[in-house]
C-alpha cells in the first residue's frame, strides 16, 4: 500500500474512532452519567496484541462542567441527533438508552485489535475488513444491569445462544442483522464485540494473559496520560508504526517509510477547563528518524494582521519544512514523483520551485483571511493575505517580478500604486478591480493579498493589530509557549462571514448557527521541546451558558 493510501488508511481509522468516541462522550454530556473507572484497569481486560484504545470517562463531575457552556438550543440540537444516532446504532426500537443503557454504564473502553485476531470468525465470511473492536463497559449498577439483560432475552426478534469458553459463558445475539457476542467479567464489565474470537482473546488476557495495561509503550501512555483537566476521553497508540502496518494491510516484510517509523507512540485526551474543551496530545519519536528540523516563532509576524483577520496560520521557515519534505519524500516513490511533475511544470513559466517559490521563505510567516466588503470582495465579505519575513529580499522581488510577467500573459493590468508612501503592485482585472496585490511593509517583510482592499489595509492599517484584540489574547494566552506557531480562528467574525456568503442559498441553517454561535473561538499551537517528543494544544473557547 502507498504511503498516500497508508495515511488516508489511517485518517479513516483514527477518524472512526474518535467519531464514535465523540458521539458517545458527547451523549453523556447532554443526557449525564454517574460512576467510573480509570483507562487503566480497564486495559487490564484488553488484549496486548491491540493496536489502539480509546477511555471515555462517565463521571458526571466532569461532565457537568461542560454544561456551563453553550446555548440551550445548540444543547438541545447536538442531544437530539446524538440520541436518533445512538438509537440506530442500538438497530432496537425497543431498546432506549435512557431508560435501559445509562443507568449501569460506567467507563467505556473502545479497543481496536489486528484483523487476523477476527479471520477465524464464521459470521462474516467473505468480509472484505472483518470488525476487530471490543468495547469493554464497566458496571456501575448490577441489578440495572440484570435487568437489561432480562429484557432483551425477552424480545422474540433476538435469538441468544450461550456457549462456554474456559468457564466464562459467552453470549450471541443474533438478530437480522448479524450477531454480537458478550461476556461478563467479574459482574463488573461487559465486553461486546461483532467478532467471538475477539471476546475470547480478551477471556484470556482476563485469565492472566498478556494485557494492554502491560504492553511496552502502553503502560507508558496509559500512566501518564494526556495531562487534561476533567478528562471526557483519551486515546492511546503505543506503536503507531505497527498500528499503521497491519490496519493498513502492509505484508510483515514491507518497510514503512522513515517519516511513519519515526513515531513511536501518541496520547491524546479532551478535557474541560473554564474557558471551554481543551485537547492536549504528545507524540513521542524516534529522534534518530526525525529529521523535521523544529523551530519556535516569536509570533511578531501577528503584529502585522489587522483586527479584522478572523482566520490565521503562523509559523517559520517554510525553506527548511520543504526541504524536509523533499528529503522525506527520496523513499516515497509517487511523492517524489508528484515533486517533479511540480518542478517541471513551474519550470515552464521560469519559476524555479526550490529557489523561487521556497527558498527565501527563510522568517516567520502568516496566511491569514482578512474580513473586507469592498471592490472585488464586497460579494464574498472577505480577502486572503499571506506575509512573509525574508532574509533573502533580492530572490522575493526577483520571484514576484515573475508572478507579473504570468500576470501580464494571463491578460490582467499590473499597475503600480502609492498607498500611504508605499508602493505596491496590482493585478487588475479591467472594470473591476484589483484581484491580487503585493508589497513589502519593511525591509524584511513581502505580503501578497488576495483583493485589492486587504492589501490597502497591511500597509494603511487603523486600528488594533490582531495580536491586540481580546479574543486573540484570551485565546493566545491559553496555549503553550513557546511554540511553532498558531492556527486561529475568530467565530462571531467567521459567523459574519458566512452569513453575508450564503444569504441567497441559505445553505446556513438556524441549526448550525445555533451551534457556530455557542462558541467564541478555537486555538491550535504546537512545540518540541526536543527530537524525541512533539506536544499538541488545541482549545476550543465556548461562550457562558446563556442566562449564567
Amino acid at each position: 500500500m502507498s504511503e498516500n493510501k497508508q495515511s488516508s488508511f489511517l485518517i479513516t481509522v483514527t477518524g472512526t474512532a474518535v467519531v464514535l468516541t465523540v458521539g458517545i462522550a458527547a451523549y453523556v454530556f447532554f443526557k449525564g452519567s454517574g460512576d467510573t473507572s480509570t483507562p487503566l484497569g480497564k486495559a487490564k481486560l484488553v488484549p496486548e496484541t491491540a493496536l489502539m484504545a480509546t477511555y471515555i470517562n462517565t463521571n458526571a463531575e466532569s461532565w457537568n462542567k461542560l454544561q456551563k457552556f453553550g446555548n440551550p438550543k445548540a444543547q438541545q440540537i447536538v442531544s437530539k441527533k446524538l440520541e436518533t444516532s445512538l438509537q440506530q446504532i442500538l438497530n432496537n426500537d425497543k431498546i432506549s438508552y435512557e431508560s435501559d443503557i445509562k443507568p449501569w454504564v460506567g467507563g467505556i473502553m473502545i479497543a481496536v485489535l489486528p484483523p487476523e485476531i477476527a479471520k477465524t470468525s464464521q459470521l462474516n465470511v467473505g468480509a472484505s475488513s472483518p470488525t476487530n473492536v471490543l468495547l469493554i463497559v464497566g458496571i456501575k449498577d448490577k441489578l440495572s444491569a440484570l435487568n437489561f439483560a432480562s429484557k432483551l432475552k425477552q424480545q422474540k426478534e433476538i435469538k441468544t445462544e450461550e456457549t462456554d469458553y474456559k468457564g466464562q459463558k459467552i453470549i450471541a445475539s443474533k438478530t437480522k442483522a448479524g450477531a454480537t457476542y458478550t461476556t461478563i467479567l467479574d459482574n463488573s464489565n461487559l465486553l461486546i464485540s461483532a467478532e467471538k474470537p475477539v471476546v475470547e482473546k480478551a477471556i484470556d488476557t482476563y485469565k492472566g494473559g498478556g494485557s494492554f495495561a502491560g504492553k511496552t509503550g502502553a503502560s507508558e501512555i496509559l500512566n501518564k496520560g494526556a495531562d487534561v483537566e476533567n478528562s471526557l476521553a483519551q486515546i492511546y497508540i503505543p506503536d503507531y508504526g505497527n498500528m499503521l502496518a497491519k490496519l493498513g494491510g502492509n505484508s510483515p516484510n514491507k518497510q514503512l517509510p522513515s517519516q511513519v517509523k519515526q513515531f513511536k507512540s501518541l496520547v491524546a485526551g479532551v478535557g474541560v477547563d473554564n474557558l471551554g474543551l481543551r485537547f492536549k496530545a504528545t507524540v513521542n519519536l524516534d529522534p534518530q528518524l526525525n529529521k523535521i528540523s523544529y523551530e519556535n516563532t516569536p509570533g511578531k509576524i501577528l503584529g502585522q494582521f489587522p483586527q479584522e483577520t478572523f482566520a490565521i496560520v503562523t509559523g517559520k521557515a517554510i525553506n527548511k519544512g520543504w526541504q524536509n519534505f523533499v528529503e522525506q519524500s527520496k523513499d516515497a516513490p509517487e511523492l517524489n514523483q508528484t515533486i517533479e511533475q511540480v518542478r517541471g511544470q513551474l519550470k515552464l513559466v521560469n519559476l524555479d520551485v526550490d529557489k523561487d517559490i521556497f527558498g527565501w521563505m527563510d522568517g516567520e510567516f502568516g496566511i491569514g483571511a482578512v474580513q473586507s466588503n469592498q471592490g472585488l470582495l464586497a460579494n464574498v465579505g472577505f480577502g486572503g493575505a499571506l506575509i512573509f519575513d525574508t532574509s533573502d529580499r533580492k530572490t522575493a522581488e526577483s520571484t514576484l517580478s515573475k508572478f507579473d510577467d504570468i500576470a501580464k500573459s494571463q491578460r490582467l493590468n499590473v499597475a503600480q500604486k502609492n498607498v500611504d508612501g508605499k508602493e505596491i503592485t496590482e493585478w487588475q482585472i479591467p472594470q473591476q478591480g484589483a484581484l491580487i496585490s503585493h508589497g513589502w511593509l519593511d525591509d524584511k517583510t513581502v505580503f501578497l493579498s488576495l483583493g485589492g482592499p486587504v492589501g490597502e489595509t497591511l500597509i494603511n492599517r487603523k486600528g488594533q493589530s490582531l495580536d491586540q484584540t481580546e479574543n486573540f489574547k484570551t485565546i493566545s494566552s491559553a496555549l503553550r509557549k513557546p511554540n511553532g506557531g498558531y492556527f486561529y480562528l475568530d467565530m462571531d467574525k467567521m459567523t459574519s462571514v458566512l452569513d453575508k456568503i450564503t444569504a441567497q442559498s441559505q445553505s446556513l441553517t438556524p441549526e448550525n448557527k445555533a451551534i457556530l454561535t455557542s462558541i467564541r473561538g478555537l486555538g491550535i499551537t504546537a512545540n518540541s521541546p526536543n527530537k524525541s517528543v512533539t506536544n499538541m494544544d488545541m482549545i476550543l473557547v465556548l461562550k457562558p451558558k446563556e442566562g449564567k
